[in-house]
């Protein structure tokens, strides 16, 4: 986010809260807006996402009491709107945001000499201090992982170890990128690791310097390892917890369990993308399990208690009731897949009755007299009457 784009954005009004808003009232807007607005609650609906995204960069500033004391000081000098030249020639004047956000004195536009004024106060936000006390902190990369569970371990949580391979602080020049350990400023950005271009308007917009890779620092004797980037590839083993009730393909988060960050910045992200193996037996909709359980006829004729497996646990009884047709699906409370909350989801009986293939000569004649005993009208002369008539 650029320092523009930070004075700009009104947080306060993100979250829906007034300007002296306490840091429970904070608290409160943003748990209710994010409850609302989480990814897992609307999924495949981008607004939704983006919003939420932006209640969460509110939270991060205004929940956070130095943060916003510097935003606050920010938005009131540019009169909570950002920087507006005015109408006609007369009214609008020529100067670069980047000195003003980070510049020596003497170099803002107009010789005013704002200096490290405006960047102490940016410092905080962006991760860089005032003029001279440049410290470069960039945030470690996002790292995206796969993992197999079984149709178990899914409904039930694991912790499993994963491997992983990330960009980190190279150990043989201890992230400097010079095999002394000396580098020097680099001269193209004079160690800012930016560059400014102009965008029209009277502003100047800043961006990574190419040369050093936003890092401020060239390598002089540049390391073999990491060919003087400072950054090298490193493997390392994580138990990560998987939490109950993943389904197939879902994506979790895990903040700060990515690549270490650089001059002190903070790690990036894992995103853990699960994969979910079938099972033989049951099935899963949502938070409920499902199995297909087969009975005789005369059970379904006549009604009885039929036992079924549940995952993991005892079977449980069933009471099946007189009549009972083929296809219908009864519910075992409580034996389903675990929620966010702890409690667990059903698990759905679908009632399958078996036709014999074979029968012997005696069940054959039982299932003759029961023919003739239940002799009737034709039971399909309606479908037909309705097919005439369609």
């Amino acid at each position: 986010m650029s320092t523009k784009d930070f004075v700009e954005k009104d947080y306060y009004k993100v979250l829906g809260v007034p300007k002296d808003a306490t840091e429970a009232e904070i608290k409160k807007a943003y748990r209710k807006l994010a409850r609302e607005f989480h990814p897992d609650a609307n999924k495949g609906d981008a607004k939704a996402e983006e919003r939420f995204k932006e209640i969460s960069e509110a939270h991060d500033v205004l929940g956070d009491t130095k943060r916003r004391k510097e935003y606050d000081e920010a938005r009131a000098l540019f009169g909570n709107g950002g920087y507006r030249p005015g109408p006609g020639g007369g009214g609008s004047f020529n100067f670069d945001l980047g000195d003003l956000f980070g510049g020596t004195p003497g170099q803002g536009g107009g010789g005013g000499g704002f200096g490290g004024g405006l960047g102490d106060v940016f410092g905080g936000l962006f991760n860089r201090g005032g003029a001279g006390t440049r410290t470069h902190a960039r945030r470690g990369q996002d790292i995206e992982s796969e993992v197999t569970l079984s149709f178990t371990e899914a409904v039930d949580g694991a912790t499993v170890p994963l491997r992983m391979s990330s960009q980190a602080p190279c150990k043989a020049c201890s992230g400097t990128g010079d095999k002394n350990g000396t580098p020097r400023v680099c001269p193209t950005c004079v160690g800012t690791g930016q560059v400014s271009r102009g965008a029209g308007g009277g502003f100047s917009l800043t961006d990574p310097c190419a040369d050093c890779k936003g890092r401020g620092l060239i390598a002089q004797d540049p390391c073999e390892v990491c060919k003087g980037s400072g950054r090298a590839t490193s493997a390392r083993t994580m138990q990560v917890r998987i939490p109950a009730g993943v389904s197939d393909g879902q994506r979790i988060r895990l903040r700060g369990k990515g690549a270490p960050g650089e001059q002190g910045g903070p790690a990036g992200d894992l995103y853990v993308v699960v994969h979910v193996d079938a099972h033989p037996v049951f099935g899963r909709k949502g938070d409920n399990l499902t199995v297909t359980v087969p009975v005789t006829f005369p059970e379904a004729a006549l009604g009885g208690e039929v036992k079924v497996p549940t995952l993991g646990g005892p079977p449980v009884t069933l009471k099946l009731p007189a009549g009972t047709p083929n296809g219908r699906t009864m519910r075992a409370r409580g034996k389903g897949a675990t929620r966010k909350d702890g409690t667990r989801g059903d698990l759905l009986v679908t009632i399958e009755v078996l036709v014999p293939s074979d029968l012997s000569g005696k069940a054959k004649e039982s299932l003759e007299s029961y023919r003739e005993a239940t002799a009737g009208p034709d039971p399909r002369a309606e479908l037909f009457q309705a097919a005439k008539g369609a």
